[in-house]
C-alpha cells in the first residue's frame, strides 16, 4: 500500500508499505477514504515529541471502508463506511466506564496516562495511522462508528478528533450563559472551540492568533471577535483591557507547545528542548482569565517538564482542566448540531492533496502557505471509487 513515512524531522513522504494485516481476532483493515493533516501532527513532523520512530506512519484523523474484519469483530461488517476515533480503547477498563476514552488503561503499553493513538509515536502506543491506503484498527468493536447516511464524509473525517476536541475544550471551560471566552489559537481546534463556546452559551468569544488570514477565516466561521497578538504588548492587560479590567471568564489552550510569542520559551522549549515545548498560549489563559475563572488546555504538550505560572493559579484561584478529547462520548450530540445546521465542519477544509504528495501537504500546512486551514489527504485507492468531492 501508499503510506506516508516518516524519515525524520521535517522530512515525510509517500512510500509502499506492507498492507496491515489481522493481528488480533477483534481488529479490522480498513481502507481509507479520508485521512487529514492535524496540528498535532506537525509536533511530531517537526521532531518535538519524544520517540517518533522513522518509518512510522502518522494520521490519527481518518475514514474508510470496511474491508476485512476478525473473528470476533461483531459490530462492523465488511463494507460499511465508517470513522474512527482517534483515540484507541478498549470500551470495558475502569476509564473507559467513565468515557474516558482517551485514558483506557489497555491500548498503551508505553504509558500510564493516555491511551493508545493512531499514528503518533511510541509514547502513545506505536500504532500506524491513517495517512494510508489501508489501516489496522484495533478495538474494532467500539471505535469505528458507521457513518449515518446523511452525513457528508467531509463532516465525518472531521467528528474523528478535530470537532471534538475544539467541543470538549469548550466544555471543559465550563462556560455559563453570558461568559465571555478567550480562545488562543486559530487552527481547526481552536476555530471549533470558539464555534463550540457559542453552543454552550457565551456571550462574548474572542480568538487569538498571529496569522491574519487565520483570524479572518475565524472570525467570519465563529462569528467572533480577533486580536492579533504581535500587536498586543502584554497579552494579559490587553485582555483584561477588553473586559473591564476583570479578565476572561474562560480561557482556552488550543495551542500546545509550539506556541509563538515569547522567545524565552521558545528559545528553552522548542530549540533547546529543555521544557516539554512553548507554553506561552498556556502562561497567557492563566494571566488574562479572572480570579475564580476556568482555564481549558486541550494543547499537546511532551511528557516532561514544563515551566508553568501555577503560583498564579493557585492564588487566583482557578479551576484547570484538560485531556484529549474523548472522541466516541461527543458523536451523539455533535451528529445532533450537524443535522440541525448548526455548524458545517467541512467548511475548515481548505486543500484536499493526493496521498501521494503528502510531503508538500505537510510543507504547506507547516508553513501556514496559501491560507491553508485544513488538509485533506486522499489515497489513491479512494479517489478510484469516487470519493473525491
Amino acid at each position: 500500500m501508499l503510506a506516508m513515512n516518516y524519515r525524520g524531522p521535517y522530512r515525510v513522504r509517500a512510500q509502499y508499505k506492507p498492507d496491515p494485516e489481522i493481528e488480533h481476532p477483534n481488529d479490522a483493515i480498513i481502507r481509507v477514504t479520508r485521512s487529514c493533516i492535524c496540528g498535532s501532527d506537525l509536533h511530531l513532523y517537526h521532531g518535538l515529541v519524544p520517540d517518533t520512530r522513522v518509518g512510522m506512519t502518522f494520521g490519527h484523523e481518518f475514514t474508510g471502508i470496511v474491508e476485512e474484519v476478525g473473528p470476533s469483530v461483531q459490530n462492523l461488517k465488511v463494507g460499511d463506511h465508517v470513522l474512527v476515533p482517534f483515540n484507541i480503547f478498549c470500551g470495558s477498563c475502569y476509564f473507559c466506564q467513565k468515557e474516558l476514552y482517551s485514558n483506557c488503561h489497555n491500548t498503551n503499553p508505553e504509558a500510564t496516562a493516555v491511551g493508545g493513538i493512531y499514528g503518533y509515536g511510541h509514547i502513545t502506543g506505536g500504532y500506524d495511522g491513517g495517512q494510508a491506503e489501508f489501516v489496522r484498527v484495533p478495538m474494532a468493536d467500539v471505535g469505528p462508528t458507521v457513518i449515518p447516511s446523511d452525513l457528508h464524509v467531509d463532516d465525518a473525517v472531521l467528528l474523528t478528533d478535530a470537532l471534538p476536541t475544539g467541543y470538549q475544550a469548550a466544555e471543559m471551560g465550563g462556560i455559563e450563559e453570558g461568559d465571555t471566552v478567550v480562545v488562543f489559537g486559530a487552527g481547526p481546534v481552536g476555530i471549533f472551540a470558539a464555534k463550540s463556546a457559542w453552543l454552550m452559551g457565551a456571550g462574548r468569544v474572542i480568538v487569538v492568533d498571529h496569522v491574519e488570514y487565520r483570524l479572518e477565516f475565524v472570525k467570519n466561521f465563529a462569528q467572533c471577535e480577533v486580536v492579533n497578538f504581535k500587536e498586543v504588548n502584554d497579552m494579559a492587560e490587553h485582555i483584561k483591557r477588553m473586559t473591564d479590567w476583570l479578565g476572561a471568564d474562560v480561557c482556552i489552550d488550543a495551542v500546545g507547545c509550539e506556541a509563538a510569542g515569547s522567545a524565552m520559551q521558545q528559545l528553552t522549549g522548542r530549540y533547546m528542548k529543555l521544557q516539554a515545548g512553548a507554553a506561552t498560549a498556556l502562561h497567557w489563559a492563566i494571566n488574562s482569565v479572572r480570579k475564580g475563572g476556568n482555564v481549558s488546555i486541550v494543547g499537546v504538550y511532551g511528557p516532561t517538564f514544563n515551566a508553568v505560572p501555577i503560583g498564579n493559579a493557585i492564588n487566583k484561584g482557578l479551576t484547570l482542566r484538560m485531556n484529549q478529547a474523548s472522541v466516541k462520548r461527543h458523536l451523539p450530540r455533535l451528529i445532533e448540531h450537524i443535522r440541525a445546521g448548526h455548524i458545517e465542519p467541512r467548511k475548515i477544509i481548505t486543500h484536499r492533496v493526493p496521498l501521494e504528495e503528502v510531503s508538500d501537504a505537510y510543507h504547506i500546512f507547516s508553513s501556514k502557505l496559501d491560507n491553508c486551514i485544513k488538509t485533506i489527504l486522499v489515497p489513491p485507492s479512494a479517489a478510484g471509487m469516487g470519493f473525491v468531492q
